[in-house]
């Protein structure tokens, strides 16, 4: 239900699935989940509410590049015992965003850029979404 409601046409139609989904949880004792799920509902929908091209929506509707990066500060301080001020801190986690940078790809749909900074510059929903 949460995957088909993400990939609903429109942000309204997203939202009308995920309140029942909402509603179905909470029916059936998941009250923390339904909770949860009210909670950021709003926020999970921008992507929708933008009204960006289909190639741009699936990449930034995912969270893969955040944990790659996060897994790539992982690896590259594993072996850290002990930090010792801020300034380690800085040094190697500047070290580990230098070495994910190099790892990073072009952006699925790069060539339609365009359209997130006229959507963002307008800050009103494309009709796509509505």
């Amino acid at each position: 239900m949460l995957r088909r409601a993400y990939r609903a046409a429109t942000a309204g139609a997203a939202r009308r699935q995920l309140k029942a989904l909402g509603a179905w949880l909470e029916a059936n004792g998941h009250v923390d989940a339904a909770a949860s799920l009210r909670e950021g509902l709003e926020e999970t929908l921008t992507v929708l509410t933008l009204g960006l091209p289909t190639r741009l929506q699936r990449f930034f509707a995912t969270t893969n590049c955040i944990e790659n990066l996060i897994g790539t500060v992982r690896h590259v301080t594993r072996n850290v015992k002990r930090w010792r001020d801020g300034t380690m801190i800085r040094r190697w986690v500047g070290l580990a965003l230098g070495r994910a940078a190099t790892r990073f790809r072009r952006i699925k749909g790069h060539r339609e850029l365009d359209a997130l900074t006229a959507a963002l510059r307008t800050g009103a929903p494309s009709e796509a979404a509505a």
